[in-house]
């Protein structure tokens, strides 16, 4: 159940046509790095089921503070980097074209039915 003081994170992320399974292999590939962190509450990768080329980074944290504390920690830049970089080589070139960061807070909803 998502709680009353939840925040959400969505890094919306514009990357050209062709290259969304790239973006998808590249947060697979670093999949529960933040699951640990204090605070936070779950994630999930939206891929467009149309002909966008955004797909959004959706994240749920408990507070505001959990999420900053998060963008200052270690673990943060280490989930950030990608395998060839964690074993010493160069970083591959970015994905995405343009991002955008929006920040919510939950003001109501339904859990629906188990």
């Amino acid at each position: 159940m998502i709680g009353a003081m939840t925040v959400v994170k969505i890094n919306a992320i514009t990357v050209p046509a062709g290259s969304g399974d790239e973006l998808a292999r590249r947060f697979a590939a670093r999949a529960g790095a933040v699951d640990d962190q204090d605070g936070f509450e779950g994630f999930e990768l939206l891929k467009p089921a149309d002909d966008r080329t955004t797909w959004l980074v959706v994240t749920r944290w408990r507070d505001e503070e959990s999420f900053k504390a998060w963008l200052s920690s270690p673990a943060f830049g280490h989930g950030h980097r990608s395998a060839q970089e964690r074993a010493g080589g160069e970083a591959p070139g970015p994905v995405g074209v343009h991002s955008e960061l929006w920040s919510y807070e939950i003001a109501g909803g339904s859990a629906g039915r188990p």
